[in-house]
């Protein structure tokens, strides 16, 4: 059977890869003295609060589960419209937000109605693999562009304007970013935006670890630019609402149809059950508990990059928002007499039974070097995870 070339550029996503194999040593040994840690998948380990299951029950009770419009229940819209003028002094018009399946369908609809085939969409390297290949599967080229740890692993203007070319359509940002947990300067993103803006380009900013800033100076949403950014975001990570597969969109009223049309076609709608679970994220009670949640992640984050950093897993930057640490394990990888990153993971996975993600998804250039922990686990497993790093590493 023939596959397509569209097919065959989606790369693995070897992420998943290395979680399948940790899974197999997982199992094996399940019952020993030190059975696996996972710090390999960026999921939080808090579920949904008790309003939102207890909602989504209600909802399955009282038979709401019929399809909604394709833009999401529009009560859904103006509570999430009231929580970015409550938590970032925002107005962004109900109007202006789409419900989606996901952040992941959020970025797949805003590839599919603003990408031509032959457009180029420049990204910094390294950035979360899944958002290239959005770009990819809409038959546009993502173009990596390398960052330092100087610039925060992020895109700066200067960059974007020297790599701007007759093909580029435009930009497509993270912030707070996977895998570093490093977050765009507000004063280079307006900079970034206007040289986007002069070429007739299109912003897209992945906020959807906005919810989990640790640091005000970069806690921000883009959209307080102008009413032209495309902003993706999602219930999953600071909503803890992961295999909910809910999320939503940002976009100029103009696009609001075309993203409907596409949406109606490709989607129907989101889940049902999911959205009138997530109405009760937005209660008093639930918010608490997400900024909760919010401090604990930073207490993971504040124990854990230290106690790398004295390993000699050194994180570079220190993240300002989301749950992971982008490590240099070049030290680790001379000690252990390994090669790289992917070598270093099995090697980790094997004899310390804490799984890891190598740097090979995140891009090309120096990715080799890295490995990226997530610390959205108990902080009980941090500490033993870093015991057993230790053990093996000096």
């Amino acid at each position: 059977m023939r596959v397509t070339q569209r097919a065959q550029r989606i790369e693995p996503f070897y992420v998943m890869e290395v979680a399948k194999a940790a899974s197999a040593v997982a199992a094996q040994v399940a019952q020993s003295d030190s059975p696996m840690i996972f710090l390999n998948i960026g999921e939080p380990d808090f579920t949904a609060p008790p309003l939102v299951k207890e909602a989504a029950a209600k909802a399955i009770q009282d038979g709401l589960t019929h399809y909604t419009p394709a833009t999401g229940l529009p009560e859904l819209r103006e509570r999430i419209s009231a929580w970015y003028t409550s938590h970032f002094g925002l107005n962004v018009p109900a109007s202006r937000i789409v419900v989606t399946a996901g952040a992941s369908a959020a970025l797949q609809l805003a590839c599919l109605a603003l990408i031509e085939a032959s457009d180029e969409v420049l990204m910094p390297d390294p950035s979360y693999p899944c958002n290239r290949h959005f770009v990819s599967a809409a038959d546009g080229t993502a173009v990596l562009i390398p960052t330092t740890a100087e610039e925060r692993f992020q895109l700066s203007a200067d960059k974007v304007q020297a790599a701007w070319g007759n093909k580029t359509r435009g930009v497509l940002l993270a912030s707070p970013s996977n895998p570093t947990g490093t977050s765009i300067a507000p004063d280079e993103l307006r900079r970034i935006h206007a040289v986007v803006s002069a070429r007739g380009g299109i912003t897209m900013v992945d906020e959807i670890y906005l919810g989990l800033s640790h640091d005000q100076r970069f806690g921000q949403s883009a959209l307080g630019l102008d009413d032209q950014i495309i902003s993706i975001n999602s219930f999953s990570k600071y909503f803890n609402m992961t295999g909910w597969r809910l999320g939503w969109m940002v976009v100029p009223e103009n696009l609001v149809p075309v993203i409907e049309r596409l949406a109606q076609n490709l989607f129907i709608c989101p889940s049902t059950i999911s959205q009138y679970a997530a109405l009760a994220c937005f209660e008093a009670e639930s918010l608490r508990e997400f900024e909760r949640r919010r401090a604990e992640f930073k207490a993971r984050r504040d124990y854990f990059i230290p106690a790398l950093n004295a390993l000699g897993l050194t994180v570079p930057v220190m993240p300002d928002g989301a749950f992971y640490a982008w490590a240099d394990c070049t030290k680790a990888c001379e000690k252990l007499g390994v090669s790289g990153s992917w070598d270093l993971a099995f090697e980790l996975m094997h004899r310390a039974h804490v799984a890891v993600t190598p740097g090979r998804d995140f891009g090309h250039t120096d990715t080799q070097h890295f490995i990226r922990f997530s610390t959205a686990n108990s902080m009980a497993q941090l500490y033993t995870a870093i015991d057993r790093l230790k053990a093996l590493l000096t």
